[in-house]
C-alpha cells in the first residue's frame, strides 16, 4: 500500500457529515428524552425521530469510514512518542464511543433495553468531550505546530 499524505475526498466528506450526525444527535437528545418517556408511559412502539435517524447516520457513516480505511489507508499521525500515542488511543476511543453510543441508542429504544438509556446518555456526552478535545488537537497542530494536520481533513489528498 502507497504511504498515504492525506485522506481523499470520500474520506474527508464521510468525516464531516459523521461530525455533522453526531451535532445533530448531541442537540435532539433532550427532546429524545422526553419522546421515550411518553412513548414507554403509553406503550407506543419505537419510531424514528431525528434523534434517533442521527444516530443511524452516525453508526453507518463510521463503518463506511472504517472500511474504506482499511481497504485504502490513512495517512500517519503527525506525532511522535507520547503524543503519537495519545492519537493513536484518541482516535480508538472516538471510534469506539462513535459506534457503541448509536448501539446503546438502539438497544434503549428500539429493543427496549431503558436500563441502558443513561449509559447511551452519558457516552453520549463523552462523544462530544473526546470530539472537541480532536478539534482541539487538530487546531494546535495546525497553527501552533503548522505541520498541515488540519487541512488534511479539508483538502484532499492529491491523485498519484
Amino acid at each position: 500500500m502507497t504511504k498515504r499524505t492525506g485522506y481523499s475526498t470520500t474520506q474527508i466528506v464521510l468525516h464531516w457529515l459523521t461530525a455533522a450526525a453526531v451535532v445533530i444527535a448531541f442537540f435532539t437528545h433532550e427532546a429524545m428524552e422526553q419522546i421515550a418517556d411518553t412513548a414507554w408511559k403509553n406503550g407506543a412502539e419505537p419510531f424514528p425521530t431525528p434523534h434517533t435517524i442521527a444516530g443511524f447516520a452516525t453508526l453507518l457513516l463510521v463503518v463506511i469510514r472504517l472500511v474504506i480505511r482499511h481497504r485504502h489507508g490513512a495517512p500517519e499521525p503527525a506525532a511522535h512518542g507520547l503524543m503519537l500515542t495519545g492519537a493513536i488511543w484518541g482516535h480508538r476511543l472516538l471510534y469506539g464511543l462513535l459506534v457503541a453510543v448509536p448501539v446503546l441508542g438502539f438497544a434503549t429504544w428500539i429493543i427496549g433495553i431503558r436500563g441502558l438509556s443513561d449509559v447511551h446518555g452519558n457516552l453520549g456526552k463523552a462523544i462530544m468531550v473526546v470530539a472537541l478535545g480532536h478539534a482541539a488537537m487538530a487546531i494546535w497542530h495546525q497553527f501552533a505546530k503548522k505541520d498541515g494536520t488540519l487541512m488534511r481533513m479539508l483538502r484532499p489528498q492529491p491523485k498519484d
